[in-house]
């Protein structure tokens, strides 16, 4: 009866950033050879960086170009979601706003803005 209590509990919104905060940042960890190949490849030559854009219009040797861009995605949401729930935290530890109402409401907004901007930008890579 208990594990049947526990699929029901819902964490609140700040609980969810914290849990996405952690989840982003080994995210970021995880893919940081690719993060770095596309650095490398992006800024080495001319000729480099057409084949990094070639790698996002027609894929790599194992990879379709989606999964490529689909990666490239997670990156994306990885980062902003990491940056905008940083700068949360700072502003909760400069301001000392620990309250629950600010709590909440900063989480939805943390929430909302790596959303919208991930969809903006995963707009722009894949259309």
């Amino acid at each position: 009866m208990r594990l049947l209590d526990a699929l029901q509990y819902r964490l609140p919104p700040a609980g969810v950033v914290s849990i996405l905060h952690r989840a982003s940042g080994a995210l970021m960890f995880a893919l940081l050879p690719f993060i770095i190949w596309m650095f490398d490849t992006s800024v080495t030559s001319e000729v480099s960086y057409m084949q990094f854009t070639g790698v996002f219009a027609s894929g790599v040797e194992f990879a379709p170009s989606w999964l490529v861009k689909l990666v490239a995605l997670a990156l994306i949401w990885a980062y902003l979601h990491h940056f905008i729930a940083g700068l949360r935290h700072l502003w909760m530890d400069a301001t000392h706003s620990v309250s629950m109402q600010f709590g909440h409401q900063s989480a939805l907004v943390t929430l909302a803005l790596s959303a919208l901007l991930t969809l903006a930008l995963g707009y722009k890579l894949f259309f």
